[in-house]
């Protein structure tokens, strides 16, 4: 049995990094609701519990609280932002609304030097910060051991109860030895081994994924991009010939999609696979949308209308699987079901029916991107599979910008085409985390042959991550963004002008849509 750590969710968009953090250090990590019962959360397992961040308020009679016997467990309790302000409240601290809301970087400057959370890292350290409420007065038993310029009470301790409490978000790469903390965190003080990895997680979910099952039926959409592949490989593992992978033609794919993606898996997997063509289908409901969010909505209930219909071909089938991550998850929670604000639906989460005739089966749901291609490589899918760049589940239909029609994606199709040859030619797709272009609705004068043009604009999105959480553009040689830029111009009919996204996630996201 491994060990492991509760990190409780009360919305943080962070929260997922914060499990992905813990589970780099080779300690198991599971985020359970902000409001699971300390007696289901306890086990000799356990080693410790993180509160983490959140957009609520705890001044406000209805923000999310904990089981209060989580502070009763006898497992150091580490609290991050609003995990910090609900531990000093609920603890008999005080906590009051800012004059002035403190999001970005800090400088965090320590007041002791014996504390363990603090062992091995320098003062003063650039610390991210995201909150509008602070601590001003501490509860019984606790003293401040760092400060920023607004916050005297930026990281508390307990010493005795092994209770921590941080103001900044330690999990995220703008917190410089933030990684140093949370390492101090789970070895120093909650005395971890460190001895998790993929093969363990591999039983594991077989297990679970024979226990859900049972001897029932499962069709899986199957993209060709990596976490369908990766999802349906765990689960062909699990249940062999009881999967079934249905690659669906929404009219939304890439150029010559469908045809790769039959060839790798006919070449590579031994599994039963259905092709669905369906794109007039999907076009046709996707007529004059414009709203992004409709789009995705769209997208995804026709998505499953169409898995009910080829479900009646292969006969009765009890689950869909589907690649959803945790970062489909945490990015797609409305403010009704938990404290998380909507950023945006996923196609592999939003959308879907309220009566949908198949229960869901997500695999790779408590999984980042890396740790799916290393999950990937434990049962051994090829190279070229896994380090696929993400695809997402509404494909082009969340990258033509505005309303979708065959000529606009036809369009788009030729341009990513273009860029995708020439950053793998240049060997720079390997360095990247993505690369894709976006067409926008959006035309601009330009000269081409001495005749005035008046054409679409494609804008090119090039970003390098570890998780997709946070993300940053990507420094792409001049001489490499000319050659796409000349060659998108030249050789794509209908584009005069190519604009390059240098925008960094937050605030942005990686997709425009």
């Amino acid at each position: 049995m491994n060990q492991k750590i509760i990190v409780l969710d009360f919305g943080s968009q962070y929260t997922q990094v914060i499990a992905r953090r813990i589970r780099e250090c080779g300690v198991y990590s599971e985020i359970l609701p902000y409001n699971t019962k300390a007696s289901k959360i306890k086990g000799d397992d356990l080693c410790g519990v993180i509160l983490s961040g959140g957009p609520a308020s705890v001044l406000s009679p209805k923000s999310p609280r904990p089981d209060p016997k989580v502070f009763e467990m006898g497992v150091p309790v580490l609290g991050i932002c609003y995990g910090l302000q609900l531990m000093g409240k609920m603890l008999g601290g005080e906590v009051v609304s800012s004059k002035q809301r403190e999001y970005g970087h800090g400088k965090l400057s320590f007041k002791s030097s014996d504390s363990l959370l603090l062992k091995g890292i320098k003062s003063p350290m650039t610390v991210w910060n995201s909150h509008g409420d602070r601590l001003v007065k501490l509860p019984k038993g606790f003293k401040a051991i760092a400060t920023t310029e607004n916050s005297e009470y930026a990281l508390i301790e307990n010493k005795e109860r092994k209770f921590f409490g941080m103001q900044f978000h330690p999990e995220v790469a703008h917190t410089i030895g933030g990684i140093e903390i949370i390492k101090n965190f789970l070895f120093g003080i909650c005395g971890c081994k460190g001895d998790w990895n993929m093969s363990d997680y591999v039983e594991r979910a077989i297990a679970k994924i024979r226990e859900t099952v049972g001897d029932k039926k499962v069709i899986l959409g199957l993209s060709g991009g990596v976490d369908s592949s990766v999802a349906a490989a765990l689960i062909h593992k699990a249940i062999g010939n009881q999967l079934t992978c249905v690659f669906v033609d929404n009219g939304l794919l890439r150029k010559n999609e469908r045809k790769s993606v039959e060839d790798l898996f006919k070449r590579n997997f031994k599994m039963r696979f259905i092709t669905a063509k369906a794109a007039p289908l999907f076009l046709k409901k996707l007529k004059g949308v414009t709203d992004p969010e409709r789009k995705r909505k769209i997208i995804g209930k026709t998505f499953v209308e169409v898995f009910d219909k080829t479900v009646k071909s292969i006969g009765q089938v009890d689950f869909l699987a589907q690649g959803t991550l945790y970062p489909d998850v945490i990015e797609s929670v409305s403010i009704d079901g938990n404290p998380a604000s909507l950023i945006k639906s996923h196609h592999n989460v939003g959308g879907l029916p309220k009566r949908m005739k198949l229960k869901l089966l997500e695999p790779l749901r408590e999984l980042f991107k890396d740790e799916v291609r290393a999950l990937g490589k434990e049962l051994g899918l090829a190279h070229d599979v896994l380090w696929r760049h993400p695809f997402p589940g509404p494909g082009l239909g969340v990258r033509v910008v505005g309303e979708i029609t065959k000529k606009r994606l036809d369009v788009l199709r030729e341009a990513d085409a273009i860029l995708i040859e020439e950053m793998k030619s240049s060997g720079y797709y390997g360095k990247v985390w993505q690369s894709f272009a976006v067409f926008l609705p959006v035309k601009t004068v330009g000269v081409m042959g001495d005749e005035r043009t008046y054409d679409n604009v494609i804008a090119l999105r090039i970003v390098e991550s570890l998780d997709a959480m946070t993300a940053d553009w990507a420094h792409i040689p001049h001489e490499l963004l000319a050659k796409i830029s000349n060659r998108i111009i030249n050789e794509v009919k209908g584009v005069n002008r190519v604009c390059l996204d240098i925008s960094s996630k937050p605030p942005s996201t990686i997709e425009w849509e």
